[in-house]
């Protein structure tokens, strides 16, 4: 819209969907015409050494991005901070474009997690977003009616590289995606959204699209290998509202839920696939025999 004269509009362009029964438009959404009152907390995952990690969780009216390669737990690690909201009482939900509504599930149940799926308190609503049949305009009026209408508190966008495909360039998601983060935080909801970096191993790491700047916090995922086998490495790179551990923990599943080490100290270039063992000082001094030259 470029003109509606005796009366204020928004401007620029607007998303609209011709079905049966009509025409529906969906309004470009502004951040700043969307605001309420919400109280400063923390959102814990119910895995202490992941809040360990995150400085003792994740603020509410923040967005966090889990980045890092595909399989590499991203997702997982999203709903796990969805499901401890619903154990809270509180309503969560999940935007899935990359996978289905049974896969996801079926991956729930497989590590122990209870997802009570729905759309009130204590439950999540799962929504398989196909981004072929779904604008941007469309997708942020869903994501405005789960927080409006139902009460979301955590907000799960997985992933970017689905909504990615569903905008006509690249700056139009830039844009796009600023507003609807900024009108989830002026909300007091806690947002997460993922990207997949393709590669697998190595520091070649390259993302369709570089949103870390939009995010308040930043969770990167890694594989390395290490003994003949490939495990996962989670680490946090920046967290806006406060403190967070800056160590470098393994991250694994099984069916008891999520698990993280203690930090590898032990363990140089975890984030380049390729660690090598650091010789800890005290052992260092036990090799040094006196008179030794230490350089």
């Amino acid at each position: 819209m470029v003109k509606f004269r005796g009366s204020d509009f928004i401007s620029g362009f607007h998303d609209f969907a011709i079905r049966r029964g009509g025409l529906t438009v969906y309004p470009r959404l502004v951040a700043a015409q969307h605001t309420s009152s919400f109280q400063r907390e923390f959102i814990p995952s119910g895995v202490t050494a992941l809040d360990t990690l995150m400085g003792g969780g994740i603020d509410r009216g923040t967005s966090t991005l889990l980045i890092g390669p595909p399989g590499s737990g991203k997702s997982t690690l999203a709903l796990q901070y969805a499901t401890a909201a619903t154990e809270r009482g509180d309503h969560a939900a999940t935007f899935v474009f990359d996978e289905t509504k049974s896969a996801l599930l079926s991956r729930s149940v497989g590590i122990g997690m209870q997802v009570n799926e729905g759309l009130g308190a204590g439950e999540i609503a799962i929504c398989q977003i196909d981004p072929v049949a779904v604008s941007p305009g469309e997708f942020a009026h869903l994501v405005r009616s789960s927080v409006e209408r139902d009460r979301a508190r955590v907000v799960i966008i997985d992933s970017l590289n689905g909504y990615l495909n569903a905008m006509p360039q690249n700056n139009y998601l830039t844009a796009q995606l600023h507003e609807l983060l900024s009108y989830l935080n002026n909300h007091g909801v806690a947002t997460f959204f993922t990207v997949a970096q393709s590669g697998i191993i190595g520091a070649n790491m390259t993302s369709p699209v570089d949103a870390s700047y939009l995010a308040d916090s930043v969770v990167l995922l890694r594989y390395f290998e290490l003994a003949g086998t490939v495990r996962k490495a989670i680490s946090v790179l920046k967290k806006r509202t406060g403190g967070h551990e800056g160590s470098i923990r393994e991250l694994w599943f099984d069916k008891l839920g999520i698990h993280l080490s203690e930090p590898l100290l032990q363990l140089r270039g975890v984030l380049t696939g390729g660690p090598i063992e650091v010789e800890h000082a005290d052992e260092h001094k036990r090799r040094i025999q006196p008179g030794d030259h230490v350089t």
